[in-house]
């Protein structure tokens, strides 16, 4: 705390004197405010420094530091500083592994090992398993869909059968047509008396207009913002977002995936056009615990305490399931790198293939190393990518990974039918994943994200079938033309790259 007070207070000081000077310049002056500003960029570097960072990001908060002293320091406060990060999320995680505790001891206490772990793939999924601390489900049946058009006249209608309750988790939820319809949705069953939760991330529906969900609110609809800021480009809760996608109905049926709530996410948007994304739908066991996930969310927003019975039994078996499902959570307030570390020991570990979907491409050195030793290693390595961008700035500093890739033997390819959004891995046609965490460093180190790995189930191989569904409709990128790019091209990666570290 009172380094924090110390970093503010010099902060203060700094922009009073560039105020002060505004009314006074002298050369005296300016000399004694450069001096200044050395001192706070040196004092702030130096924490940098001691934080351990990766040295990429090290180097690029240097960069920053040196080009935009005032700038950078600004920076850092709002959005740099890991300590803040760790003492913010202390208590989630806290109530986080109580509430995965009490689920392991009460609800999941016949738990055996997996029968997966003695297979070919025992190492990855033990490294899955001690990161989860949630067990495979052997008695959970799963669902791909794969686009907007497929998910939400189902979501629709479970919605509209809800007995109990609906729990709903979005980073995204537009004011729109389709927003509209869901609202309408929800308004009409909490009118009926049942639970209605809906939990939003702040910033991902800033621009969205309040009276959408106050409307809501007036019908009996509890809703929430995670993490609400007053100002979201200069805030330091900015940085750390709630990416998930999460519906759960009457404990019975799930939904997790890629899709927020908008029209662009059925193809309504004419820059996007088609909008090639993928969802799961979940029955069975493993949905009391996305519930939890859900639960921990809302704990932590309401102190609302719903780790009951009610809500946490699994409430319906199925026979038709096929292999194993688990369901992994991540974020900012977990001591490693969870999503990261499982998406390594998923390449490192393919014997035949490597297929990845991600709109995003922003691996760090480790990532980067196990593609191109697997690609080199003559395992069929395939990115699947937009070929236009959303963002344009993540768009290029992923290109910017192209060159290294491609010489290394890895297939890459570029969407052409829409916009590809989808978040999928597929190993040697065995074992998946499928949720919200791109292939980027955002989503590996800041976002609260959640993934469901499928183990030789029949979705796995619907995944296989949709990836080679996408790579007809795409352009595999040629490594000699593209790097006979032009030189302005090139640049503009390179100097977005530059700043991937950050984004």
């Amino acid at each position: 705390m009172l380094r924090r007070v110390q970093l503010l207070m010099t902060l203060i000081l700094t922009i009073g004197l560039i105020a002060f000077l505004s009314y006074y310049w002298s050369v005296y002056m300016v000399g004694w405010l450069s001096i200044v500003i050395i001192l706070v960029v040196m004092s702030v570097f130096v924490i940098i420094l001691l934080e351990n960072r990766n040295p990429e990001r090290t180097l690029v908060w240097a960069l920053v530091m040196m080009a935009l002293p005032v700038v950078g320091v600004f920076v850092y406060f709002t959005f740099g500083q890991n300590y803040r990060r760790k003492r913010m999320f202390r208590l989630k995680a806290m109530l986080d592994e109580e509430s995965y505790i009490k689920y392991r001891t009460q609800f999941k206490a016949g738990v055996h090992q997996s029968v997966f772990q003695e297979g070919r793939y025992g190492k990855v999924v033990t490294l899955i398993d001690s990161i989860s601390r949630l067990p495979i489900s052997y008695n959970t049946h799963t669902r791909i869909l794969t686009n907007g058009q497929e998910k939400f006249p189902i979501l629709l209608e479970e919605i509209r059968q809800a007995q109990h309750h609906i729990h709903l988790e979005y980073y995204i939820v537009r004011d729109d047509q389709l927003a509209l319809q869901l609202q309408e949705a929800l308004i009409e069953k909490a009118e009926q008396g049942i639970e209605v939760r809906f939990l939003y991330d702040a910033v991902g529906c800033f621009s969205t207009d309040k009276h959408y969900f106050k409307k809501m609110q007036a019908s009996g609809v509890e809703v929430r913002a995670f993490f609400p800021v007053v100002l979201p480009f200069i805030s330091s809760k900015s940085n750390y977002r709630n990416h998930r996608k999460i519906v759960v109905i009457d404990g019975t049926v799930a939904f997790t995936g890629g899709i927020n709530i908008g029209d662009e996410y059925i193809g309504r948007d004419q820059h996007f056009g088609f909008w090639r994304d993928t969802h799961l739908l979940v029955r069975g066991e493993a949905v009391s615990e996305l519930q939890l996930i859900f639960l921990q969310d809302w704990y932590y927003m309401t102190g609302e305490r719903l780790f009951t019975p009610f809500y946490m039994e699994p409430l319906e078996y199925v026979e038709e399931a096929t292999g194993g499902v688990q369901i992994i959570a991540s974020g900012p307030d977990e001591p490693h790198e969870a999503m990261k570390s499982l998406y390594f020991g998923l390449i490192t570990e393919a014997r035949e293939s490597v297929y990845i979907a991600s709109p995003y491409l922003i691996p760090d050195e480790d990532l980067m190393t196990a593609l191109k030793t697997a690609a080199m290693a003559g395992i069929d390595v395939r990115i699947l990518l937009p070929s236009f961008p959303d963002h344009k700035i993540v768009f290029y500093a992923s290109r910017s990974y192209f060159d290294d890739l491609l010489r290394a033997g890895v297939k890459i390819y570029e969407y052409n039918k829409g916009f590809m959004h989808s978040k999928v891995i597929v190993v040697d046609d065995a074992i998946a994943t499928i949720g919200t965490a791109n292939m980027d460093l955002r989503s590996f180190h800041l976002n609260f994200e959640v993934n469901v790995f499928l183990y030789g189930t029949n979705s796995v191989h619907e995944l296989t079938r949709d990836f080679y569904e996408d790579f007809s409709h795409s352009t595999q990128v040629d490594a000699d033309m593209f790097h006979r790019r032009p030189l302005r091209r090139r640049l503009i990666e390179s100097i977005s790259r530059l700043f991937s570290p950050l984004l």
